[in-house]
């Protein structure tokens, strides 16, 4: 085991010490140690039901033989944080989140890892750190939003920025706007619309790296937190096998992630996130890449913004498996890639 360099042998007294500090037993140190990544904070709405994640990883990696090591990482709330000052910080947090992954995995020399992200820079950032550092790695999000109610209709962040302008137009009284902004966001998980987070949790799905469901489940479902579990246990299989992430995101891995994204309608980020993660892995994805693969798919699914559906609809319909499947029959995935 790779975790052998911090606690195997006399001359590692000291380490293993301060293991047993943090609570640790001597049978929890012989097993393989796998950090748990989790984005968990009481900011992001995306992100504050993550500690529930992280419990449900944490019981599937000890079903499995394993002994979680959880540690925290930042988040940005792209929405919090737009039209202020706080857009400066969005994109510079995807750097330092590979960064900070990079150094506690390689400190700690852990042996497996299982990233909880959830929302739009979070997903990309912990993307990187998986491919720089290639030890065996899985995802799985903190899952969509539902979708809110309010007169009779569907909702989410999209209808609020548009009540903006029918507010300012006069088109919207102030009580009105009150009571949508109340109700277009019901709960937890990633905005409910085809946004960065939602795409990148889809794409992420698709490149292999997590498993069927992980774009798609609701985050406030019970089967999220069954999925949680199976990806806590799948971890161990991978460490097992020492399947890491560079084995799985090749070069027919990012083409078929940019099918899926042609397909569902995806966010544009993904053509500043898709590149930044494949550089990590060594992989050449040029822009004319986007252009190439797009010009093969059909756009399958119409989720708001561009449609009336949201994420739980598409998770009705088969997720991300069941778009990948058309793909395949319409042959713009490469069937050879490893999921």
């Amino acid at each position: 085991m790779r975790s052998d360099l911090a606690k195997q042998g006399f001359e590692r007294a000291p380490h293993r010490s301060l293991f047993y500090a943090a609570g640790l037993t001597p049978e929890e140190l012989d097993r393989p140690l796998i950090g748990v990544v989790n984005s968990h904070n009481d900011v992001v709405p995306g992100h504050v039901h993550l500690d529930k994640v992280g419990e449900a990883v944490k019981a599937g990696i000890r079903m499995a033989g394993g002994t979680p090591l959880e540690f925290a990482c930042i988040a940005v709330c792209d929405g919090i944080a737009m039209g202020h000052l706080g857009m400066h910080y969005s994109l510079p947090s995807r750097e330092l989140i590979a960064d900070s992954v990079e150094v506690m995995a390689q400190a700690h020399a852990l042996d497996g890892l299982v990233f909880i992200p959830n929302c739009d820079k979070i997903v990309p950032g912990m993307l990187m750190a998986a491919a720089r550092i290639n030890i065996p790695a899985i995802f799985v999000s903190g899952g969509p939003m539902l979708a809110g109610r309010y007169q009779g209709q569907d909702v989410d962040l999209k209808n609020i920025f548009e009540a903006v302008g029918e507010y300012r137009a006069g088109r919207m009284s102030e009580e009105e706007l009150q009571e949508l902004e109340q109700a277009a966001c019901p709960g937890c998980g990633s905005c409910a619309g085809l946004f960065t987070a939602n795409t990148m949790n889809c794409l992420t799905e698709a490149l292999g790296m997590a498993l069927p469901g992980n774009g798609t489940v609701p985050a406030v479902t019970a089967a999220r937190l069954r999925l949680a579990k199976r990806a806590g246990m799948q971890i161990m299989h991978l460490v097992r096998e020492n399947i890491c992430p560079r084995d799985v995101l090749t070069e027919a891995a990012f083409e078929n992630a940019i099918a899926v994204d042609m397909a569902i309608g995806g966010s544009t980020n993904t053509v500043l996130h898709l590149p930044a993660i494949a550089h990590e892995a060594g992989v050449p994805l040029p822009l004319e890449r986007f252009d190439a693969v797009s010009g093969r798919t059909p756009y399958l699914v119409k989720l708001s913004p561009s449609g009336p559906y949201h994420m739980q609809d598409l998770d009705e319909a088969g997720g991300i498996p069941a778009v990948m499947a058309e793909l395949l029959r319409h042959g713009s995935l490469r069937g050879e890639a490893q999921t």
